[in-house]
């Protein structure tokens, strides 16, 4: 009796263990200086998204351009597309990432917007990833595990070498994009935490920039708890561009609370802001041209610096022909001086004649 009733102590106090852990585990993007607090990979020094400083680049011309295998490829079976109260998310098929150390298999990708974006680039902007300061509208992230040295992606997500994720930046024009449309039409199906929909499948590739051959690279870690630094980061350096009205339509659509919460949370500001980049070195798969390596402030400086150029050399011109025009001045003074003070040749006395 006495052992059951310990049986069961210890039973009730493993079931509270693990209510309190996923309690733990709870987190929203209001929170993010205490993830850490739970999550302590979120403190650590090997943190995403960060700012690609261009300036401070390093060109490494090993790095070939991205291949994917099987993107284009939908085949039959219908994607699923769901809402997990932090993001949208669709699932992947098990298509392949090329030209790694190790071969890393397609799981899902996802979105990570802002609210009200107005196309200024500033704090309304979506993006994690930021270029040289500059947030955009928002962000598409696809996700590969290491299918060379792990079987799944639960496991492969804690490992240093388990993940390699592709990092599309989002901007908006005038023009819907028929590519993410496909994604973009299903969302009302979605709209609260726990709801997922088949959507019919589509070619993946059409997602992604055209250019895979431009891109930065860096080790980091995932962008949302727990934060395990285990991410090879592909960030293209081409944009691609939506509809201002499908941008409006992925910051409205989704609600972060289940259906059953009377007081809807709108799934918006699902982006983590950036993390200090800390020694670590990113790469370039190409040269930058020189004026996509100025920072605003340099650029602004060289500007400044230009027209502070460009005027010296006006009042340079200025004086010059200032003094060229005094000079021209008083050699026509000379010339007009010496006119005026020549004797008239017939006022002149006529020379004594000479006696005989």
């Amino acid at each position: 009796m006495d052992s059951f009733n310990l049986g069961t102590l210890l039973l009730c106090f493993f079931l509270r263990w693990i209510d309190g852990a996923d309690a733990d585990s709870h987190w929203t993007y209001k929170d993010m200086a205490q993830w850490s607090k739970s999550f302590p990979d979120c403190g650590g020094v090997w943190q995403s998204p960060i700012d690609v400083e261009t300036s401070a680049l390093h060109h490494d011309p090993s790095l070939m351009p991205v291949n994917v295998v099987g993107y284009h490829k939908p085949g039959h079976d219908p994607f699923t597309l769901s809402n997990n109260g932090h993001t949208v998310k669709m699932s992947l098929p098990a298509w392949q990432l090329g030209g790694l150390p190790w071969k890393f298999t397609a799981v899902q990708l996802h979105f990570h917007c802002g609210r009200d974006w107005d196309g200024s680039g500033g704090l309304a902007g979506g993006s994690e990833h930021t270029v040289d300061g500059r947030r955009s509208a928002a962000e598409l992230h696809v996700v590969h595990y290491n299918s060379d040295l792990y079987p799944n992606a639960s496991v492969a997500q804690s490992q240093r070498d388990g993940l390699a994720v592709l990092g599309v930046l989002i901007e908006t024009g005038d023009d819907n994009n028929s590519a993410y449309e496909n994604i973009f039409k299903y969302l009302e199906f979605i709209k609260y935490a726990g709801q997922q929909t088949p959507i019919p499948s589509f070619n993946v590739r059409s997602l992604l920039p055209t250019d895979l051959g431009r891109y930065f690279r860096y080790n980091g870690s995932l962008t949302t708890p727990p934060c395990y630094q285990s991410v090879l980061w592909t960030v293209f350096a081409e944009k691609v561009t939506v509809s201002r009205t499908q941008l409006k339509n992925l910051e409205t659509a989704l609600f972060s609370n289940d259906e059953k919460d009377p007081k809807s949370v709108p799934l918006q500001d699902n982006f983590r802001t950036t993390q200090p980049l800390n020694q670590r070195v990113v790469l370039a798969s190409f040269v930058l041209d020189s004026i996509t390596r100025y920072t605003l402030g340099k650029l602004c400086a060289v500007v400044v610096g230009s027209l502070c150029g460009l005027l010296g050399l006006v009042m340079v011109i200025i004086l010059v022909v200032k003094a060229m025009r005094s000079k021209e001045h008083d050699k026509e003074q000379q010339q007009d001086t010496a006119f005026k003070t020549d004797p008239d040749p017939e006022k002149l006395e006529a020379p004594p004649k000479e006696e005989a």
